[in-house]
């Protein structure tokens, strides 16, 4: 009863609960009394909650004696039991540092006695016990790991696999690290008596059901709120710093403004990592000589951003800015403000598409912009077609075919030498799998309801050629998103903020905003020099901020 079933266990060793030595790690009696300064000693009786799935900012538990069973509630009600803490254990995973609603409840199985750390004394022991912050913060990565790979303490999507909507909602739990299970229902022999248990029928599709609500094709807003994802943000609160977008740049910014001390708020339209975060695999980023993946390296910088206490706020983007006061608001689109005294661009680009008959109906149903595992499921033994020359085209060509029957890359000019680093060149030509098609354009899609074919022209010979394609992966450049920043900053011919009229590289026309990442006018477009631009605007940043403050002072 005390652990979680491990038939399901992966046998290449990726799976954390193969290795409880660090998911559920045993604290030694000194670490355990160093951590438990920070809290209270309390009984629990048999049967009792210390938190419940759905609540917000729970505390932290050490467990002393007995023990505290983690529990997943399922879609009709049923529990399972995922993990059972015991002597010098503890409770929790990355929901602690953030106010997200908690996905597992935690009750005692007998009587107990546990250490309570609040929230707040909880921050402070991670900062003050740097060791046992470290074994701490690796656990938590761990169970989160675990939830999602097991589909535990989440919910369930039923859809149509390859309809946009059903892809859109998959993306947006999968890139926020929201535990989940897919059901397709264009496939799935059990899909129809699973809905009927439900009382639901197609035209609701897609759904997402959990224990206690039914979503019938919710907007990314609405899913947001419904499942707690989203964070509530204070109008009346005054932020030291605002940044817009949680890509890259974004990220490195909020991780180095919350750790010097800066009350610091992200907002972020659809989930961490921009559009790094949909890159199967980045190689040339240092410090990781196997690669890493987008979304891996975006979640990791955003726990480290709230680590330090910087709060992420997803599913708002900014609609627009005031900034002739005193201070900065931002409006969101859902209708709310957030205040600031220093904000900083950081919303990168929108992809750029093509321009074609049925491309609007196919985005999300065969036409998509990330290559990422979910693509690649989608598409698995048959044809794609990848349009670009630039990294983000070479990495999408080589994971991709890992996945499909072949991948065709398509150009407009002579080749990749131009746009794509070498060492991706040297595996695309080295591999059978893909073959570079340059001068080449797409003249028409076809497919009801999704992408079956499409037609593509040698532009030299003007030769066309119809193929089937599982899907169509469109990778051409992006444009700055940018429109928000209307009358206050300063943008180039095509939009991109323009920097550089302050003390540093990255103000803005505006002094206090400032401009990071891909959005920037000039600068590089790499993962790496977003990083930088992010790091290194935070020390412009506070000091416009002190001298803000001793200005209102005196």
């Amino acid at each position: 009863m005390g652990n979680p079933d491990t038939t399901g266990l992966r046998g290449d060793g990726s799976d954390p609960y193969a290795r409880p030595e660090q998911t559920f790690p045993v604290l030694d009696e000194e670490m355990a009394a160093r951590l438990a300064r920070f809290g209270t000693r309390e009984s629990v009786a048999d049967g009792a909650y210390i938190f419940r799935r759905g609540e917000r900012t729970v505390d932290f538990f050490l467990i002393c004696s007995g023990e505290i069973a983690i529990i997943d509630h399922h879609d009709h009600g049923e529990e399972s039991i995922v993990h059972s803490h015991r002597e010098r254990q503890f409770t929790g995973e990355l929901d602690l540092f953030n106010d997200r609603k908690i996905l597992v409840s935690g009750r005692a199985v007998g009587p107990a006695e546990v250490v309570r750390v609040p929230r707040a004394d909880f921050r402070a022991m991670i900062a003050a016990e740097p060791d046992i912050g470290e074994i701490i913060m690796r656990a938590f990565i761990l169970r989160r790991v675990a939830l999602m790979q097991h589909q535990q303490g989440g919910v369930t999507l039923v859809g149509p696999a390859r309809s946009a909507d059903t892809v859109r909602i998959n993306a947006f739990l999968t890139r926020n690290g929201y535990p989940h299970r897919t059901i397709d229902s264009s496939s799935d022999p059990d899909a129809a008596a699973f809905l009927q248990g439900f009382g639901l029928d197609g035209g609701d599709l897609p759904v997402v059901i959990s224990e206690d609500q039914i979503l019938r094709n919710p907007s990314t807003h609405e899913l947001a709120d419904a499942l707690g994802v989203a964070v509530s943000i204070d109008h009346d609160r005054l932020h030291d710093v605002i940044v817009v977008g949680a890509g890259p740049a974004g990220l490195a910014a909020a991780v180095y403004a919350a750790s010097e001390g800066l009350d610091t708020l992200i907002v972020e339209s659809t989930a961490p990592g921009g559009q790094a975060g949909t890159s199967s695999k980045i190689e040339n980023y240092l410090g990781f000589p196997t690669g890493i993946s987008g979304q891996a390296l975006a979640g990791r910088a955003q726990v480290q951003a709230q680590k330090f206490g910087a709060r992420l706020a997803v599913s708002r983007a900014a609609t627009g800015l005031e900034c002739g006061g005193d201070h900065f608001s931002i409006a969101l689109e859902d209708g709310t403000r957030a205040k600031a005294r220093a904000v900083v661009a950081a919303t990168g680009a929108r992809y750029r598409k093509l321009d074609l008959p049925n491309y609007a109906r196919l985005e999300g149903a065969g036409i998509y912009y990330a290559a990422t595992a979910m693509e690649a499921q989608l598409c698995s033994g048959r044809p794609v077609v990848v349009v670009g020359g630039g990294n983000s085209a070479g990495q999408a060509a080589v994971f991709l075919s890992r996945h499909a029957a072949h991948v065709h890359i398509l150009v407009r000019s002579q080749g990749l030498a131009a746009t794509m680093s070498s060492y991706l060149i040297d595996r695309i030509e080295a591999s059978e799998a893909i073959t570079l098609h340059p001068f080449t354009e797409i003249t028409a899609l076809e497919g009801e309801p999704h992408l079956e074919s499409l037609v593509w022209r040698d532009r030299n010979t003007g030769e066309t050629t119809q193929v089937e394609v599982g899907a169509l992966f469109v990778m051409i450049g992006a444009q700055p998103c940018s429109d928000w920043l209307e009358g206050c900053a300063a943008l180039d011919e095509n939009g991109f903020i323009l920097t550089g009229d302050g003390c540093t590289p990255f103000e803005t026309s505006r002094p206090g905003l400032f401009a990071v990442g891909d959005v920037r006018s000039g600068s590089v477009k790499r993962v790496a020099s977003g990083v930088g631009e992010g790091s290194v605007v935070v020390q412009a940043v506070h000091g416009f901020i002190e001298r803000q403050k001793i200005a209102e002072m005196g």
